[in-house]
């Protein structure tokens, strides 16, 4: 829903209904993950995507409906083998969409909501999209860390999905959970789509070159939080990296010290070292290899990289972890260009997330996504 949220809050702040599909479940090649949204308004316009193309015909008029009727509807959309014109997934994945009416009456928290994801606050919403009491379909509670709102028909049930949802708002996944009828940990009868909306992950490029421009710029693209950070004023202004989200005068390793110390480095921060010189880099990749981040990649040749590992031993780093150290950084791409070289790197991280290898899929075989 985060795609979508800015449309769904500005007609919903208007007083008008729209149509909501959300992605709630996803199997084998599905084109997009939980949670993504697609909004159906009354004037016929649509926003978002719940499958790149393949079902939004079918999920339009599903918003319609829901809109006119107010019933909401959990929909499964599959591979169409025998009609290559009929609604389904011609990527031959499976996905269920929930389509539900939204609006200040049917979704009173939505401002609330829309609020704490501006401001960069964890929430989530639990809807119930399965349940033999059609009352209980399209229910809500809202979960913060510290607080819930909403109900989803009972007090077991709420009790048991937030305790369940924090747990997911933790990590910052959305997912579908299963319970019995009234919240029972064992059993079957309700399924709740739990959307997460955790703060953006961060990036932090070190080193105020023009390779870090081009990484703010990826990186921004990619919906990362992005801040570069360097010692030397002169080099590190807004003025040189308007993508960035902020930019820091500092040593790198007192800044990352820093950061870590007040909670704001986390396992999704990924952290891009292009400074290539040792009085910046090793004190730095001392601090940023002991920490639980996604990624770890530092610029340089081959001779460079050897230099560090040295100085990096020096210092009492272990094998263990200068083996999560990405340097070279990147994927062999034959990137020249800052830019290259910004897509190379993203590239990486990238595969490291998802357990991709970084070769032609033209040359594999087997399922093109996978699993986190």
């Amino acid at each position: 829903m985060r795609d979508v949220l800015d449309e769904l809050s500005k007609r919903w702040d208007a007083g008008e209904s729209v149509g909501l599909g959300t992605v709630v479940n996803t199997f084998r090649s599905a084109p997009r993950a939980p949670g993504a949204a697609m909004v159906v308004a009354e004037d016929d316009t649509v926003t978002g995507s719940v499958s790149g193309g393949c079902v939004e015909g079918a999920v339009y008029e599903l918003g319609q409906q829901t809109i006119a009727e107010g019933t909401p509807v959990l929909q499964r959309y599959g591979v169409s083998d025998d009609d290559a014109f009929a609604i389904g997934l011609t990527c031959g994945g499976i996905i269920d969409i929930f389509v539900e009416r939204v609006n200040r009456e049917s979704f009173p928290e939505l401002g609330a909501i829309a609020e704490a994801v501006r401001a960069g606050k964890p929430v989530a919403v639990a809807t119930v999209i399965e349940h033999p009491d059609p009352a209980w379909l399209g229910n809500r509670l809202v979960v913060w860390p510290d607080r819930a709102s909403g109900g989803l028909g009972s007090a077991r049930a709420d009790d048991a999905v937030a305790d369940d949802t924090r747990g997911l708002l933790a990590g910052g996944r959305s997912a579908t959970l299963h319970y019995g009828p009234d919240g029972q940990r064992r059993g079957e009868g309700m399924s709740v789509f739990v959307n997460s909306f955790q703060p953006p992950p961060r990036m932090l490029v070190f080193g105020a070159i023009d390779f870090a421009a081009a990484m703010a710029r990826m990186g921004a693209y990619l919906g990362y939080q992005v801040t570069v950070c360097d010692a030397r004023g002169v080099f590190a202004t807004a003025a040189r990296f308007p993508e960035a989200d902020e930019v820091i005068v500092d040593w790198p390793h007192r800044y990352l010290e820093a950061e870590a110390a007040a909670g704001r480095v986390d396992e999704r921060t990924v952290l891009a070292v292009l400074t290539h010189d040792p009085k910046f880099d090793v004190p730095l990749l001392e601090v940023a290899l002991r920490l639980n981040v996604a990624y770890v990649g530092a610029m340089g040749s081959r001779r460079t990289h050897d230099d560090r590992l040295a100085r990096l031993r020096e210092v009492g780093l272990g094998e263990a972890e200068l083996a999560r150290l990405a340097s070279p950084i990147g994927l062999d791409l034959g990137a020249r260009t800052p830019e290259e070289t910004a897509v190379s790197i993203a590239a990486e991280m990238i595969a490291l997330r998802w357990g991709g290898r970084g070769e032609r899929l033209a040359e594999l075989s087997g399922p093109i996504h996978r699993d986190e």
